[in-house]
């Protein structure tokens, strides 16, 4: 009797499509220790204009993106020392380390939308934007100290700035999360400073200034105390536990722009 082959079902066929993109995705699971896999592993990911270093780490002039293609992987490939440009990580549903990234970037870095729970093995230094939003932070320990560009820490679940830069030359965000407090903020914030959808019963630990708007709108604030003392844009402080006034603002800070109470 002629056997008939059975019909595969979503189920079976679902696994064989997981299987084969777990196979292809098997060349770049181990990690590379020789000059010729790294080479192999830079190629695959199109990074061009690196120096392999006697430690085996790579320094790249120009930018590294590795924007969802960590997915399977769970992790930076590859060690990176110096990246003269951009290195973005983001959109990796697996990536819960930054083991891998490098010491040193010219440009932005980005880390955003991904499972991190700490930022340990961060860059130490970043010239432009550092981007870690949208992660599982509880805590900013192993951040760079200072920021060129923007720092962005928002949608995570922070419940202390404990790490954050001391000096950020463009903004600041760190809503959507869960503090109490601002202490650990940076001193000194070239942009804006949002700090808003907390749950902040205090602003102790506020930058003293602020270049542009700050905004600590949806807190518990029954005060302004420890506002920054000059604000460069405007001043938001509505939506919170006390309903504030102007004058309770221009009380504790200078405003170059409006206030929004």
């Amino acid at each position: 009797m002629k056997q008939i082959t059975p019909i595969p079902t979503y189920e079976s066929f679902k696994k064989n499509v997981q299987e084969m993109a777990f196979v292809k995705q098997a060349p770049f699971m181990e990690v590379p220790d020789t000059k010729e896999s790294i080479e192999q592993s830079l190629k695959d990911f199109g990074i061009k204009n690196y120096t392999i270093n006697d430690d085996l780490s790579v320094d790249v002039d120009g930018d590294v993106n590795l924007d969802g293609e960590l997915k399977e992987i769970g992790r930076i490939p590859l060690k990176f020392g110096k990246v003269s440009g951009d290195f973005y990580c983001s959109d990796n549903n697996k990536l819960t380390t930054l083991e891998g990234a490098p010491k040193e970037v010219g440009g932005s870095f980005r880390c955003d939308y991904n499972k991190l729970t700490t930022l340990e093995f961060a860059p130490k230094s970043v010239g432009g934007n550092f981007v870690c939003d949208g992660n599982k932070l509880t805590t900013l320990e192993g951040a760079p100290k200072e920021v060129g560009g923007s720092f962005r820490c928002d949608y995570n679940k922070l419940t202390t700035l404990e790490g954050a830069p001391k000096s950020v030359g463009g903004n600041f965000w760190c809503d959507y999360n869960k503090l109490t407090s601002l202490e650990f903020s940076p001193k000194t914030v070239g942009g804006n400073f949002w700090c808003d959808y907390n749950k902040l019963t205090t602003l102790e630990g506020a930058p003293k200034s602020v270049g542009a708007d700050f905004v600590c709108d949806y807190n518990k604030l029954t005060s302004l105390e420890f506002a920054p003392k000059t604000v460069g844009g405007n001043f938001n402080c509505h939506r919170n536990t006390s309903r504030f006034t102007a004058d309770d603002v221009k009380a504790v800070s200078k405003v170059s722009g409006k206030i929004h109470v």
